[in-house]
């Protein structure tokens, strides 16, 4: 299995890297590249999906980046690990939702390796971590698929400002709140993107969708 790593150690602006991706999409459909995991770090930014409403934005003197993957409004800042990747469905099966489990699964398998006990929700896309009786996002994925090849990615929060949150409902989720690892569970997570990429290929090649 061919996929380039890629690492960047300074924040991407996310404009750049949806352009990045977006091209290499156009590249990867012509056989001309391979496929692809990004790992990264966004500036601050407000993101909506195609399906976010103008109701979900709860301060109105922030700027939303409107884009085409799925989902509805995130945020995304410095201590929040992102995955990108451009994966080719058709080398595998075209089955977007056991992918969106894939990923789910990748997660978990993650934060497991850090004694953390998360979960997937099949009625709300993500990873979640059960906090006493409040249910808490811990990652959001959010992807697009054009000509059957998988873009966008997953954002895993690590120890990010969760005060970010109150601008907006992450994900257009009202009864839900948001988290970080560093919250949960104190600990050293530098390797946590060596973890996180080994369980992404590992399940990738055991086509586990």
């Amino acid at each position: 299995m061919n996929i380039e790593i890629k690492k960047s150690k300074k924040p991407i602006k996310y404009k750049d890297a949806i352009e990045f991706m977006e091209n290499r999409l156009l590249d990867l459909s012509q056989n001309k590249s391979t496929d692809l995991i990004w790992i990264l770090e966004h500036e601050e930014i407000f993101t909506g999906g195609k399906s976010y409403k103008e109701n979900e934005i709860l301060n109105k003197s922030i700027e939303i980046v409107k884009t085409n993957r799925g989902g509805k409004i995130t945020y995304h800042g410095p201590g929040q690990l992102i995955c990108y990747f451009v994966i080719d469905l058709k080398k595998r099966k075209k089955d977007i939702r056991k992918f969106v489990n894939l990923i789910e699964k990748t997660i978990i398998d993650t934060l497991t390796f850090y004694g953390i006990k998360s979960f997937a929700d099949r009625d709300n896309i993500g990873v979640w971590y059960r906090d006493n009786s409040n249910i808490k996002k811990i990652a959001a994925i959010g992807i697009r698929v054009s000509k059957w090849i998988a873009y966008h990615g997953f954002s895993i929060n690590i120890n990010n400002d969760l005060n970010k949150y109150n601008a907006i409902i992450p994900c257009g989720i009202k009864d839900r709140g948001v988290t970080n690892l560093n919250k949960i569970k104190k600990q050293n997570y530098n390797n946590l993107e060596k973890i996180l990429i080994k369980n992404f290929i590992s399940n990738l090649k055991n086509q586990v969708f």
